[in-house]
Parts: C-alpha cells; sequence; structure tokens
C-alpha cells in the first residue's frame, strides 16, 4: 500500500562575494534524523501551505534568517527511501543572503559553517545535494535567475 508523501523542501542558503558562493551547512543534532549530518534547511509542507511557504518557514525556524533574493531551482532532489518503500520527488529553492546575519539555530542543528560551493562535497554525502549545489553555482555565478523562477513573499 502506497504511503502518501511527505511533501519534504530542500532549501540551499548562500552568500555570493567576488564572484564564489558560500552555502550555509548545518549539521543535525544526534537523535535527529541525518544526525551528524552536514545539510541545508529541509522540512516538511502542511497541508495548507505550499511547497516554497514551507521552505521560507522552515528557514526563518532552523535559522532565523529571512533571504534578500528567495527562488525556485529549475530541479528537483530524489531518492528512495527504503523504510517507507517511496520515491522522494522534492522541490529545491535557493535562498541569497547579503552582509553579516546572526544566525540562530534551532534545536535540531549543533552548529554551523558557510561553506565555498567546491568545498561542499567534503560535507556533504548525498550525492543529489552535491549536484544542486554545483547547479545553484553555476546558476548565480554566471548571472542566469530567470524572473519566472524568483518568489516574491513578504518580508516580515
Amino acid at each position: 500500500m502506497e504511503q502518501p508523501s511527505k511533501r519534504l523542501i530542500d532549501l540551499y542558503v548562500y552568500q555570493e562575494k567576488e564572484q564564489i558562493l558560500s552555502f550555509l551547512l548545518m549539521r543535525r543534532a544526534g537523535g535527529k534524523i541525518y544526525g551528524g549530518q552536514w545539510r541545508m534547511v529541509g522540512g516538511k509542507a502542511g497541508d495548507r501551505e505550499t511547497h516554497w511557504q514551507a521552505a521560507l518557514r522552515e528557514l526563518k525556524e532552523e535559522t532565523g534568517l529571512i533571504p534578500d533574493l528567495f527562488w525556485s531551482v529549475p530541479t528537483i532532489n530524489h531518492f528512495y527511501e527504503p523504510k517507507t518503500d517511496q520515491v522522494h520527488l522534492i522541490p529545491v529553492f535557493a535562498a541569497e543572503i547579503t552582509g553579516d546575519p546572526a544566525i540562530v539555530l534551532d534545536d535540531e542543528h549543533t552548529e554551523f559553517r558557510w561553506v565555498e560551493a567546491g568545498n561542499a562535497g567534503s560535507y556533504i554525502f548525498w550525492p543529489e545535494q552535491k549536484r544542486i549545489i554545483a547547479c545553484i553555482n553555476s546558476i548565480v555565478i554566471n548571472k542566469r535567475i530567470l524572473q519566472d523562477w524568483i518568489i516574491e513573499f513578504d518580508h516580515t
């Protein structure tokens, strides 16, 4: 019997300085799913929430940040979960943060680092996440964010 989808989201937070992107990676707390792994912002959309609204909510809950630019990356993360026998197709979002923001981690994470795109592979285990970081890096560095991908939202 097929289980209902979890409505997962992935959000990659980045900063650009002198044509180099750094991504915000957070170490998951022990006892949590993916405990000890370095990951991006992630979570689940609620019943009355769009995927992009969930991504913004998770960003604020996990880091306290509000993005300067928020957009839908034209790809998906996908993986198979053996425990539930589900194939997950996860929309991917990106959030640009400027300046020197104060990051306030929630109890799901123990520490954070800004990691240059080229070094993210030494922190990230999941192949799709590595691919997505490279994809976002290429789009941003080559100034290829299409207007259609940008999501307008209330910054309050």
